[in-house]
């Protein structure tokens, strides 16, 4: 019995140093800007891009093949963030920045199918088979796959409710929108 505990503990450590030196020896660079890039987008992987995660958005859009404004959940401050990291000029006109939204569920007509709960990508939606379901408003993101696979259309997306957390000062009119008009 000590023999085989001591060849395993052997033929273990030897493995080991293998792996640690192939790590070392076989090590693969990754491109630092995707990184970057990756760091901005809000990384719910909701796949509302048309790609698989963000991880694979951010190397499309460093690659090129993505515009900087493919991601829904980020709107215009995270495609203005991208083309300044890129150094690129964008026209936000097109781009529909709604605010922050998350989801909610109408406990009314909620039948408990959990379909919304096996498509959401940060496990936000709280709820048992043939249960009322409810949403964690602070792990909700806003991307929306529950809305679609809801068959009573008990799920909605509302604006993020204004709270302390969340209050942010509105912004001043200009000096032209102050100023009296003169007649």
């Amino acid at each position: 019995m000590l023999m085989a505990i001591l060849s395993l503990t052997v033929l273990g450590s030897l493995l080991g140093l293998g792996l640690g030196i192939a790590a070392r020896k076989f090590k693969v660079e990754g491109d630092p800007l995707v990184a970057e890039i990756e760091a901005l987008m809000p990384g719910s992987n909701c796949g509302q891009c048309g790609f698989a995660g963000c991880p694979r958005l951010a190397a499309a859009i460093a690659s090129g093949s993505a515009p900087v404004t493919a991601c829904p959940p980020g709107g215009k401050a995270l495609a203005l963030a991208l083309a300044r990291k890129l150094g690129i000029s964008i026209d936000l006109a097109a781009v529909a920045d709604q605010g922050p939204r998350i989801a909610t569920v109408a406990e009314d007509i909620c039948i408990g199918c959990c379909r919304c709960t096996k498509v959401c990508p940060t496990d936000a939606i709280l709820g048992a088979a043939k249960q009322i379901h409810n949403v964690i408003r602070e792990a909700c993101t806003g991307c929306g796959n529950c809305i679609d696979r809801c068959p009573t259309e008990a799920m909605a997306l509302q604006p993020l409710p204004v709270t302390l957390q969340h209050w942010i000062w509105p912004k001043p009119l200009d000096g032209a929108a102050l100023a009296p008009a003169r007649g």
